[in-house]
């Protein structure tokens, strides 16, 4: 037997696909649109919300029988700033200037849906194991979707990846340049975040007939 059952095992798989937060539940939607015309910032907020919605969902898991359900969504909401917190202090110890970049998305992090979804659907009513699972894969499920985003936004409006350049020197024309390409402004705009977005969603129905609503 593996160290996962194929039940704990769907907690990490099934919300990469076919119930991803963004893309199926339509959850975090707004720094899916604002942080991801970088991928280095794509990749530190997925990291952020991976570390804060696991460690989350363990503790109100844990805390789980001692919490009054009359306060239970302010016990949620002062756990999720504490580790927000955490995640905001690193950040400007060790990456200052994409600390800035990111701004007041990470303390958004504390109001995203898919964390305060994740507490009051899965923790509240499970083990700290399974609901430790279930914050890893719907945090990994919500990141997959923020490096896509970031990918193609920063390749085709800058050129670059992680800050370096991969299409060639759009100055020296060498490169896809020499052939009269040009990086697309539009594509650091957010409404091109929720067109891409909006394309992912179309490939997994294509994909998926049973997730097309009638």
């Amino acid at each position: 037997m593996g160290l996962l059952s194929k039940k704990d095992a769907k907690l990490i798989t099934d919300p990469l696909a076919d119930n991803n937060p963004i893309t199926i539940q339509v959850l975090g939607i707004c720094s899916a649109l604002a942080i991801t015309a970088e991928l280095k910032a794509s990749l530190v907020m997925g990291i952020a919300v991976l570390f804060v919605l696991g460690i989350g969902n363990v503790v109100i898991s844990l805390m789980r029988n001692i919490i009054p359900s009359k306060i239970r969504i302010i016990v949620q909401l002062i756990v999720v700033a504490a580790l927000v917190i955490i995640v905001d202090q690193v950040l400007k110890a060790f990456a200052y200037e994409l600390s800035k970049t990111l701004s007041v998305f990470v303390g958004l992090i504390i109001t995203n849906c898919i964390i305060m979804g994740r507490f009051e659907a899965f923790a509240l009513a499970n083990k700290p194991w399974r609901s430790f699972l279930d914050g890893i894969g719907n945090a990994l499920g919500y990141a997959v979707i923020l490096i896509i985003v970031g990918f193609f936004r920063e390749l085709l409006g800058s050129g670059t990846l992680f800050g370096i350049p991969v299409l060639g020197d759009p100055i020296e024309k060498t490169g896809v340049y020499g052939f009269g390409y040009e990086n697309n402004g539009f594509m650091l705009m957010p409404p091109m975040a929720l067109i891409i977005v909006g394309l992912i969603i179309w490939v997994q129905r294509s994909r998926n007939k049973a997730l097309i609503e009638d």
